[in-house]
């Protein structure tokens, strides 16, 4: 009889362990399919979020070479006082931007050749705040400089008259 009850168990035991078994078949399964469909996703995420990093960095190149180049077009129409706050804030921006550690605005052969441009800071600036119609010719020939340096067009001798 004690044969018989064992056997018994055995027989009822036998479809719990085969649901639990099938359950949790289903459950890899459906964990081995989401990480499946996880993976793509995660790639282009990865793929996007360099783009946009690039994207943000081409973005600030461009805020620099914009603030610069606004000042040269005040400064040719004469309106000084805002083209000595668009040059303090450039210089100001440039300056961070070199001071970062982890800032790739400028390459290294465009780092080294940044200090000569901001070595002009002080006279821009004052020239500027005069009025002095000299400031136009300096910040053209300024932002002639700064985008030889980052890569732009190359400057080109300038002639005497």
């Amino acid at each position: 009889m004690a044969n018989e009850d064992v056997r018994t168990e055995e027989v009822r035991s036998k479809p719990k362990d085969d649901n639990t078994r099938r359950w949790l078949i289903y459950a890899g399964a459906l964990l081995a399919a989401f990480l499946l469909g996880l993976l793509p996703m995660w790639w282009a995420k990865t793929s996007v979020d360099s783009e946009l990093k690039q994207a943000q960095l081409e973005l600030r190149r461009q805020e620099l070479h914009n603030t610069i180049s606004s000042a040269a077009v005040y400064a040719r129409r004469g309106e000084y006082e805002t083209a000595r706050q668009h040059m303090s804030m450039f210089f100001t921006e440039t300056q961070a931007e070199l001071e970062k550690a982890d800032s790739t605005v400028y390459t290294a052969e465009q780092r080294s050749q940044m200090p000569a441009l901001l070595s002009s800071r002080d006279e821009i600036i004052t020239l500027l705040s005069r009025g002095d119609p000299a400031a136009a010719e300096r910040l053209s020939d300024l932002y002639v400089t700064y985008r030889a340096a980052t890569g732009g067009v190359q400057p080109v001798p300038r002639r005497e008259p």
